[in-house]
């Protein structure tokens, strides 16, 4: 009997006891393979990528949407200085995927939607603080929920607030595929066929290496 040890670029050592006689036999067999990985990789073309609730599980965990029912009010929150945007203010992504999320409510029977710039304002913020800091959830790093994000932008009276979120890189239409994915996924659909909500906006944000990450608020006021 001889033994053989094999490691395969770095990754694990496998060892074997072979007869002598199948020794080469089985330096061939891995050898091929490693040629045939190294051929395969070459020929791998970059394919667009996309985050929603069908990540693993500890994603989905973040990921899911959020629908907050009971309203309070408070006293103070932080001065807000960027923008509210109007509908004719939004940008092609925002546009699309309110759009197209209208299109479904319509589709199955529920009134649409009015866009909201402050939540507008608020998803922008939400989409760029996901994108700069490299998290993709509900909750900011620093531990702020949802309702603390609507006090904190401003929103301090509603009835009921809801949020989906995605992210996708590589794709020609990002807002119409985020609604896409979202209509695919329960409680994302149930977000956005919730007959309660009044108003509705996106905000996105581009990367640095190109991923779109986009914030979808509802609320009722």
């Amino acid at each position: 009997m001889t033994s053989a040890i094999f490691t395969n670029s770095g990754a694990h050592t496998l060892t074997f006891k072979l007869k002598t006689g199948t020794l080469i036999a089985a330096i061939l067999l891995l050898a091929a393979f490693g040629l045939f990985q190294s051929v395969s990789a070459q020929d791998m073309q970059p394919r667009p990528v996309a985050r929603l609730i069908s990540e693993p599980m500890a994603e989905a965990r973040n990921s899911r949407p959020r629908r907050i029912s009971l309203e309070t009010s408070v006293g103070t929150s932080k001065s807000v200085t960027s923008s509210a945007p109007a509908l004719e203010a939004a940008n092609a992504v925002e546009r699309r995927a309110f759009e197209q999320t209208n299109v479904a409510r319509a589709k199955n029977g529920l009134p649409t939607l009015v866009w909201d710039p402050e939540l507008c304002r608020m998803a922008r913020e939400h989409s760029e603080q996901m994108a700069k800091l490299g998290y993709f959830s509900h909750e900011t790093p620093d531990g702020l929920q949802l309702k603390e994000r609507a006090h904190l932008s401003g929103i301090l009276h509603f009835r009921v607030i809801g949020e989906n979120i995605a992210y996708n890189k590589g794709y020609e239409d990002p807002g119409g595929f985020a609604v896409e994915r979202w209509l695919t996924s329960s409680g994302h659909r149930a977000n956005m066929l919730y007959p309660g909500f009044q108003a509705s906006a996106i905000g996105s944000y581009v990367a640095a290496d190109g991923s779109t990450y986009l914030t979808q608020v509802f609320i009722a006021r």
